[in-house]
């Protein structure tokens, strides 16, 4: 009886042997479990085709490689604005700041001067500027000009922490050219969009509804925040101010719009010296162009009056005014300003631009619709 015991047990252990090594070891085995080697192993078992294959190291191509560079080497470039509104509290005295809004800037130079729309800081009492590296600084207002809707501010940064941008040229931009916006759009920083340049030789209307052309369309992402962020070309250079988008919803949709950099260029530093632009002007006050119509008058910017003592007066050229007969006499209809033809009050306001304080111009114009011509030195406009 006891034989017959020690042989049953010894049965059994051999049968457990069998199938416990069939169990735990068979790679193969129906079940799909990968071979067992250690009681970790065996007390955290792996699932059921589990087979994951994972490649040794991240693949890039160049022009991923090629975007990466020119995007670390300009974020620390790229400003975070946010201006507030200085009033005192409802129920009491106190003066509070309240945050009005926010945009994008960047670094012009290493004396601190940060450029960014005006429109990102209009109406506004303080603005702070926070740069690539977190650090924030009160910045002092510089220069604003709402017919180009650019802005200067000031920052006392010291220099290792501020990096100017490479500026670029907007006359030899292409349609189909690489194009990069950095911004802050929702007021999330440092933020990367990629696109092409889509179109050249827009034109948009500034705060002041005068007119900005030349303006340059992207299709880079450009959404509420953006505003007053860099448009760089593929050499990290700045080609463009982003000012604008084209949406209903007022997200992007594919289209905005930035100043061109040789606009920034000469206004930029006018508004760094001057806090304005100086603009040369002719001493006249236009006709509105709406009521120009009114009057049967399709071509050229109408001469509503002359300013008294003027260079307009001096060289002869005519307002508004009454004959013998009490009728209203149209003033003289401006219709060409050197070589260049003007047909609107905009022609005349940015053809202007191309001349300095104190350069004579040839004038054309019209009177009685007798073609004539005149030379005007330009002072500088004024409006106080």
């Amino acid at each position: 009886m006891k034989l017959n015991h020690l042989i049953f047990i010894i049965g059994m252990v051999g049968v457990g042997y069998y199938f416990g090594s069939k169990y735990f070891m068979d790679d193969n085995s129906s079940d799909g479990y990968t071979q067992i080697r250690s009681n970790a192993d065996i007390a955290q078992p792996k699932q059921k085709n589990a087979n994951v294959t994972i490649a040794p190291v991240t693949q890039r191509f160049d022009s991923e490689e090629a975007t990466i560079e020119l995007f670390e080497k300009a974020a620390p470039s790229v400003c975070f604005i946010t201006t507030k509104v200085v009033q005192s509290n409802y129920y009491g005295r106190n003066v509070e700041e309240i945050p009005r809004g926010s945009g994008s800037g960047f670094v012009w130079d290493t004396f601190g001067h940060i450029v960014t729309n005006a429109h990102v800081i209009e109406n506004s009492n303080k603005a702070y500027v926070t740069l690539g590296d977190g650090s924030t600084w009160e910045a002092e207002p510089i220069g604003s000009e709402l017919s180009k809707d650019l802005a200067v501010l000031r920052i006392k940064a010291p220099k290792n922490k501020l990096f100017p941008l490479p500026v670029g040229s907007s006359s030899d931009l292409r349609v189909g050219q690489f194009a990069m916006a950095i911004g802050n759009p929702f007021g999330l920083d440092q933020t990367l969009t990629t696109g092409v340049v889509s179109a050249l030789g827009r034109e948009i209307k500034s705060l002041t509804g005068v007119a900005i052309r030349g303006v340059v369309q992207t299709d880079a992402a450009i959404n509420p925040g953006n505003s007053g962020g860099p448009l760089l070309d593929s050499s990290g250079r700045l080609i463009g101010v982003n000012t604008q988008i084209y949406s209903p919803s007022g997200a992007s949709a594919g289209i905005g719009f930035s100043i061109p950099v040789d606009e920034v260029a000469w206004v930029v530093p006018e508004l760094i010296k001057y806090g304005k632009i100086k603009r040369p002007a002719i001493g006249i006050q236009l006709f509105p162009q709406q009521q120009a119509k009114q009057y049967g008058l399709k071509e050229g910017a109408v001469v509503y009056q002359v300013v008294e003592g003027g260079p307009a007066e001096a060289a002869g050229l005519r307002g508004f005014m009454r004959n013998s007969s009490g009728e209203v006499v149209p003033g003289d209809i401006i219709i060409g300003i050197g070589d260049l033809q003007i047909a609107s009050f905009d022609d005349l306001y940015l053809a202007l631009e191309k001349y300095k304080i104190g350069d004579t111009v040839k004038v054309k114009y019209l009177r009685d619709d007798k073609a004539k011509e005149t030379i005007v030195t330009l002072t500088e406009l004024r409006n106080d």
